[in-house]
């Protein structure tokens, strides 16, 4: 059980988002890098996937809160980058719902890339994050 505007401001808070990947080094390097992220505001993170230090700056595109925001590739590694977060009330519970979305670079390549391993991979780390989420809002809400 987790109030929903929790779970809304700690999925746009920068300083949770690096607590929360502390597994690959993620920190924010630029544009907003600490606190709650706000429509239009970008963020720059750096982060080490693959054994590869990579930059990825996104923007905040959509906000209607608490219920839902997106964040957008702005510059990265990859073709494009879009990620849904769906917030809805449900008695006591908040259901928290990913839209994620993303092309990789290099034509075939990367769609065989995104067969054999990428997009596991970015389950893994949807799935990491939103049980860290999960257990920080669950605690913060019984406060």
């Amino acid at each position: 059980m987790a109030d929903i505007k929790i779970c809304f401001d700690l999925a746009r808070n920068i300083d949770f988002h690096t607590q929360s990947l502390q597994h690959s080094k993620e920190k924010a390097v630029s544009g907003k890098t600490s606190g709650l992220i706000e429509l239009g505001e970008t963020v720059t993170w750096e982060a080490i996937h693959f054994g590869i230090k990579q930059r990825l700056t996104s923007k905040i595109t959509e906000y209607d809160a608490p219920n839902y925001f997106v964040d957008e590739m702005v510059s990265g590694v990859f073709k494009s980058f879009r990620h849904e977060h769906h917030f809805q009330k449900e008695g006591d519970y908040t259901i928290i719902r990913d839209k994620f979305s993303f092309e990789s670079p290099l034509g075939l390549l990367g769609k065989i890339a995104n067969k054999i391993f990428l997009k596991r991979y970015m389950i893994n780390l949807l799935k990491t994050r939103n049980e860290f989420l999960k257990k920080e809002a669950e605690k913060l809400t019984k406060n």
